[in-house]
């Protein structure tokens, strides 16, 4: 997605267009008091978000409000909003935006391999 707030006609657009039942969210860059949750609402799609400025940021969208939402990795004790889970129709959907890890060996390398255990 790479930034909600830019792209948010493109994906009302998409929505209206396609008409998914679910769609997940990635790289939304967008703080969870500016979601534009009012605007996804009117297109019909209720959602369940975790973001942060500049950053990551995940949320699911659906036809239906998920339910059963669960935010971030349990047992991990970073919460980089990157993950974010919830029940929509009976299905379990996972949305995750997962770290690049850039060079082996740097530090965000060794992160990364943290993140996937």
């Amino acid at each position: 997605m790479n930034s909600l707030k830019v792209r948010l006609p493109h994906l009302l657009e998409w929505l209206a267009r396609a008409q998914p039942d679910i769609a997940c969210l990635q790289e939304t860059k967008t703080e969870d008091a500016g979601f534009p949750l009012a605007e996804l609402n009117a297109a019909g799609y209720p959602a369940v978000y975790c973001g942060q400025k500049t950053y990551n940021g995940v949320a699911i969208l659906g036809r239906s409000q998920p339910v059963d939402v669960q935010h971030g990795i349990p047992g991990f004790a970073d919460d980089p909003k990157r993950v974010i889970a919830g029940t929509l129709g009976g299905i379990r959907v996972v949305c995750l935006y997962a770290p690049n890890g850039q060079a082996v060996g740097s530090e965000k390398y060794q992160y990364k391999l943290r993140w996937y255990e």
